[in-house]
């Protein structure tokens, strides 16, 4: 008994198989199956996954058109790149080797000896062998290109004081100047504020921080108008330390010498943990910590800071030491304090300060609605203004007598200025253990406002060359607090609102910032005696304003975060707030770190892998997952799309999804329900790989032991859009096997519709087996 057979079908030069249909089906339809997928033995094997189409269909625009077609610039050969006709280079002659050689020659024909090759090449191999790859890399394009290439080039990165130096023209002093003088008259009191408020070390440190670190920040800073500074932030986080040093018996109140020293340890410790994230290349993780964790933390310190501030400014700070527990006490308990002790208040402590904080709010709100008018608004040192005017009336009227608590003599805990002290001594070794886990948490929320700060001021547009990179401002950030740290100073970090009062009111380069580390010296070594008489209470209300200044940003985002109903980001912003004002400052952040560190594992070990449907009447598929009553399943095949690299992290559950996808055609279902589709779906799987750019050595084991698996059920695998032959992903899906798994490189396709006429024809393949074996046994 014999079985009828259609005749062979051709397309152009190739024989189809002579059981192949002559009437394809309506979902796997029948067409030109790719070269590659013949057979794995083809002589000539291309150096990609497959070849392309028929070039009878070259003039259809598909996924599978190359992106120039295959037009010629000119006659002959073409073995250049795409863009660049160039003459191609004459083919290697007999003797090649020889005239090169001779190409060393002298030009008496005299051949140097190999010792004076050495001695001319000593030079050359050093320093191919120091070069990284990328180095070598950069050289070999600046050849080509013509640009000179010298280990100049490379320190002028590292280092951008060689860049701008060069550039600095004279015409930018004026304007460097001005602004040096305009942050020094704006912030400078506020850094002996945060010194002395919430640091609560000398106020001197304070000065300290803008004396020393914005001069070796801009020496190293790759955002030229980024001028670094205490920040409100670090400081009371510097404070928490010795408080906790103090409640651990370390030392008491009045221990300025103790307190400097544990200071000092503290910002060494931040900065050698910025400082060596630099050097280790991890400027990436200034994208770890999401949008609503920094806007929630801050706001949270907004709130302490605000809170904390009103004991000074209302004159209570008596009535606090006389009360157990508030001074080291969370916020909560403060501001019950402040509440219920406002009859102990001092009355003239509590007028300078009242009215300090709205003369600076009152003078703040004007400036803003003046400056978009009148630029010139930006040079106007309000902040100078209250305090020299407070401390003149302080000096008039008397009020140290009168109760009112002033800065006193600001001098160093150690008596001289300046003073040098290594903050990693074996001596200080308790206090490092004490402050280590805080001061990681000042390093990195410098790092993050920071960087904030410098990529919304950018500055390439002035300084040609000097490109912002998260690396170089690790190092420049941790190496200028590693200096401070040695002068017990301060954190100093850059912050965007003092960034931009230097960009508004004329700075042009880093020399602003060396400008004013030349200024604070001068205060520092001449000026301290006019620092007396100060109020606290003013000092007290300068802090409070930069508290508002906090919280007042918090509204705008809470509102957008509404619109969007992104309830996630809101709980996040919500506990940090709730768990720093109700118990510490130190648990907030860790809390707040962690949840944020538990959504970027959670969204990273999550695949994402998608089942496709085919688009009716189109060779196109999509996500059947989105629209399902709008595809057209293939029968017989399980077409997944996997649109990322494969790493040890998102393949972990990579199996139980592919499962789910089997069983039920959709990963968003319980998986207490009972198979749904049937097990003759799964007779082909076509694995959509155009997205996995990259595998780790866990996602190849994990695909391998998949591919595997499917192999052993019986179940077909085929790959669709793989990367070329020569990428990483190839080579490692060779070497453990998985290509042989699969049954050969011809199961490796240009696109899903070549797998799916593979399926087909491999199907009738087994049909005509099967018919012919029922032939011979009948």
């Amino acid at each position: 008994m014999s079985t009828s057979r259609p005749p062979s079908i051709t397309t152009g030069s190739r024989p189809y198989h002579d059981h192949a249909p002559l009437t394809p089906s309506g979902l796997r339809q029948s067409r030109t199956i790719s070269s590659s997928s013949a057979s794995d033995g083809i002589a000539g094997d291309p150096a990609g996954p497959s070849t392309r189409l028929d070039p009878s269909n070259d003039d259809e625009t598909t996924e599978t058109t190359s992106l120039l077609h295959n037009e010629r610039v000119h006659e002959g050969p073409c073995g250049h790149g795409t863009f660049s006709p160039r003459v191609s280079s004459p083919p290697p002659r007999a003797g090649s080797a020889d005239v090169e050689s001779r190409s060393t020659a002298d030009s008496d024909g005299s051949v140097p000896s190999s010792e004076m090759q050495l001695k001319g090449n000593w030079k050359k191999t050093f320093t191919n062998k120091v070069k990284s790859k990328k180095m070598t890399d950069s050289s070999t394009l600046a050849q080509q290109h013509g640009v000179e290439d010298s280990w100049g080039m490379y320190l002028s990165y590292y280092i951008p004081f060689l860049i701008w130096i060069r550039q600095y023209r004279w015409s930018w002093l004026k304007g460097d100047f001005t602004a040096a003088v305009t942050i020094a008259s704006m912030y400078l009191p506020m850094a002996l504020s945060y010194a002395d408020n919430l640091a609560h070390v000398p106020a001197i440190n304070g000065l300290y921080a803008f004396a020393i670190n914005p001069f070796v920040y801009a020496l190293l800073g790759s955002c030229p108008l980024m001028v670094v500074g205490p920040e409100a932030a670090g400081s009371l986080l510097i404070g928490s330390i010795i408080k906790n040093s103090i409640d651990l018996g370390r030392g008491d109140d009045d221990n300025a010498v103790l307190q400097a020293e544990v200071a000092g340890v503290a910002v060494g410790l931040a900065g050698a943990t910025v400082f060596l994230m630099g050097v280790f290349r991890l400027g990436f993780l200034d994208s770890v910590l999401s949008r609503p964790f920094l806007r929630g933390f801050i706001s949270a310190i907004g709130v302490v800071i605000f809170i904390d501030q009103l004991i000074p400014v209302l004159g209570l700070n008596r009535a606090a030491k006389a009360s157990t527990g508030i001074s080291h006490g969370s916020t909560v308990q403060k501001l019950e304090f402040v509440l219920t002790h406002l009859g102990d208040r001092h009355e003239l402590t509590a007028l300078v300060g009242i009215v300090g904080f709205v003369v600076i709010m009152v003078l703040r709100e004007i400036k803003r609605r003046l400056q978009p008018r009148y630029p010139g608004v930006a040079y106007f040192p309000d902040r100078l203004i209250v305090v020299v005017l407070s401390a003149v009336l302080a000096w008039s009227l008397d009020w140290e007598q009168g109760g009112v608590p002033l800065l006193g003599k600001v001098e160093a805990a150690s008596g001289h200025v300046f003073t040098f002290r290594n903050p990693f001594k074996l001596s200080h070794m308790t206090h490092i253990r004490d402050a280590m886990g805080t001061s990681f948490l000042i390093g990195m929320l410098g790092f993050f406002e920071s960087s904030v700060a410098a990529k919304s001021l950018g500055g390439e547009e002035i300084i040609e060359g000097m490109q912002l990179s998260p690396n170089r401002e690790l190092v420049a950030l941790g190496a200028a607090n590693l200096v401070g740290a040695c002068f017990m100073a301060i954190p100093a970090f850059g912050g965007y609102g003092r960034s931009k009062v230097n960009k508004s009111t004329g700075g042009k380069s880093p020399m602003s910032s060396i400008m004013l580390s030349i200024i604070t010296v001068i205060c520092v070594l001449f000026l301290l005696p006019c620092f007396y008489y100060l109020p606290k209470p003013v000092l007290s209300a300068l802090i409070m304003a930069v508290a508002w200044s906090l919280i007042e940003e918090a509204p705008h985002d809470v509102s957008f975060f509404i619109r969007i109903k992104g309830w996630i980001e809101l709980s996040l912003m919500a506990v940090i707030l709730a768990v720093t004002v109700f118990f510490s400052l130190n648990l907030g952040i860790a809390i707040g770190i962690g949840l944020s560190l538990l959504q970027v594992i959670r969204h990273s070990t999550r695949p994402r892998i998608q089942i496709l449907g085919r688009v009716p009447n189109s060779d196109r598929f999509a996500n059947a997952e989105e629209h399902p009553e709008d595809l057209e399943f293939v029968e017989g095949c399980l077409i997944v799309k996997i649109p990322e690299p494969l790493t040890f992290a998102n393949t972990g559950e990579l199996k139980n999804r592919l499962r789910r996808l089997e069983l039920y055609g959709t990963s968003n279902v319980h998986p207490a329900l009972p198979r749904l589709r049937p097990q003759t779906s799964n007779k082909n799987v076509i694995f959509d790989i155009h997205g996995v750019t990259s595998i780790d050595g866990s996602g190849t084991q994990v695909l391998e032991e998949i591919v595997r698996n499917y192999r052993d059920r019986g179940v077909r695998v085929f790959f669709s859009r793989p990367v070329s032959r020569q990428n990483q992903v190839w080579q490692l899906m060779e070497r453990s096997g998985i290509v042989e798994l699969v049954g050969g490189k011809h199961r490796f396709v240009d696109d899903v519709k070549d797998a799916l006429r593979m399926t087909e024809v491999e199907d009738f393949e087994e049909t005509g087996a099967c018919a012919a074996a029922s032939d011979e046994l009948s």
